[in-house]
Order: structure tokens, then sequence, then C-alpha cells
């Protein structure tokens, strides 16, 4: 918390905005740690920071901003635990920001494991959906790839997905793989495990392709969430155990 900054007082941020000014593009930053404190209501008494994304336009203004809605708390094998909620606090509202080219929706990192946001997000207009993430290697290997491209095709969106990669401190392996996926679930560039640049060509048009030719956001229904059915269960019934080797 020592370093965290109020949003006008972040160096880097500041920096971001500079490089977007000099260099005419829009620039996506997420996220970066910043104190809310002060801000148009923030809790007086919430001590939490937030997980902040901003997107830059090319005068370096700030465009949109968007604070992580889901925090990931998890209790792991051996007694190690991770709490992100202790140190930050929820964003409350979903971000769909105007573009030259379409709208994008903004979401960080464990918002993609979270398919009825990025559904909120389309539905609202988004053309582009923002991930910007940190994966370990054992769940990045596992889901990173496959999450992208579900969020990507359940939604006919492109997926821009800035992904950190190397060791942090205390020895964590970080993912990598920086993607970008076309509506249709394609991956048009991975980063792979190694620092550098990725590009793309992006055509709007395919986001129409997608959506005619598999038009779920028009066939979208409310529906009430389900009761819990209780059936009898046989006698025979009995609980499973997990031998060693299925547990993961």
């Amino acid at each position: 918390r020592d370093k965290a900054r109020r949003e006008a007082e972040d160096p880097f941020l500041a920096g971001m905005r500079d490089l977007a000014r000099e260099t005419g593009t829009w620039i996506l930053v997420g996220s970066l740690v910043i104190d809310p404190a002060g801000e148009p209501g923030a809790d007086p008494g919430e001590e939490r920071l937030a997980n902040r994304s901003f997107l830059i336009d090319a005068q370096g203004g700030i465009v949109a901003r968007y604070d992580k809605i889901h925090m990931f708390d998890i209790d792991l094998p051996g007694g190690e635990s991770y709490r992100e909620s202790n140190a930050y606090r929820p964003g409350g509202g979903t971000v769909v920001a105007e573009t030259p080219w379409g709208r994008l929706g903004m979401t960080v990192c464990y918002d993609v494991r979270f398919p009825h946001l990025y559904r909120a997000l389309a539905q609202a207009g988004a053309d582009f959906l923002a991930v910007p993430s940190v994966f370990t290697v054992p769940t990045g290997k596992a889901h990173w790839h496959v999450l992208l491209r579900a969020r990507a095709i359940e939604n006919g969106c492109f997926v821009f997905a800035p992904a950190q990669w190397g060791e942090h401190a205390g020895g964590r392996l970080s993912y990598g793989h920086s993607a970008i996926v076309d509506p249709w679930g394609e991956i048009l560039a991975d980063g792979g495990e190694e620092p550098g640049i990725i590009t793309a060509r992006i055509e709007p048009e395919r986001i129409a392709k997608a959506r005619r030719m598999v038009p779920s956001l028009q066939h979208d229904r409310p529906f009430t969430a389900p009761e819990l059915v209780r059936l009898p269960l046989p006698r025979s019934s009995r609980s499973h155990r997990l031998d060693k080797d299925e547990r993961y």
C-alpha cells in the first residue's frame, strides 16, 4: 500500500498519457494499483486499493477507467492461502468505452472466468473485449487460451489480452502468451513466453459476420434461477473419495 498513488499522482500513468500524446495512439493501461481515497463516491472508511485499468486516447486523455470486479480468494493445499480482497476492493460497475474503431468492453484478469460479465458488455454494444492479465504457468497452460477463445466466440467480439510473462518476487512465474483473438475464436497473434510486441489486422466486419452466423446475442432470454431438486438416493449410493492422484 505504501507504493500506491492516487490517480493524479501516479508516475506510470502520467508517462503513458505522455506517450499516447507524443505518438498519437490509443493505449490500454492495465492494470495499476491505485489509491481511491478522496475520489467521488469513495467510502471514507475503506482502506483497500483499486485494481484499475485505463483507456487513454491519442491526445493523452483518460477516456475510461475500470476497477476489477472479481477478487481472487483461495485456500491452497498445504495451508497456503491468497486473499486479493484483503488488499483490493472490488469494482462495482461495468465499462464500455467508445473508440474510433468501435466499442471496447474493459475487464481485468480473473474477470475472464465470469462469462456473464462479458455477455453484459456485448449486450451493451461492445465490439472488442480487453483482458489485461497475469496468469500463473499451471492455470495459463490449462485455461488461458480456452477462456479467451470462449469469450470471443460466445459474444462475437475481438479479444485483446496483454499478459505478463516472467518471474516475480518470491519466484512465482507468469505464463505470458499475450493474445489477440477474433470473433470466430481464431488466435490471430500469440506473444509466447518472452517479452515482446504482438500485432494483428483487425477487420471489424468479422464481428458482424460471426454474429450473423451464430446470432446468440439476439437469442438471449431472461430466466429465473433454478430451484434445487433433491432426489432420493438409492441405498447403494455412497460418497466418492478422491484418490491422491485425482486431486488437483
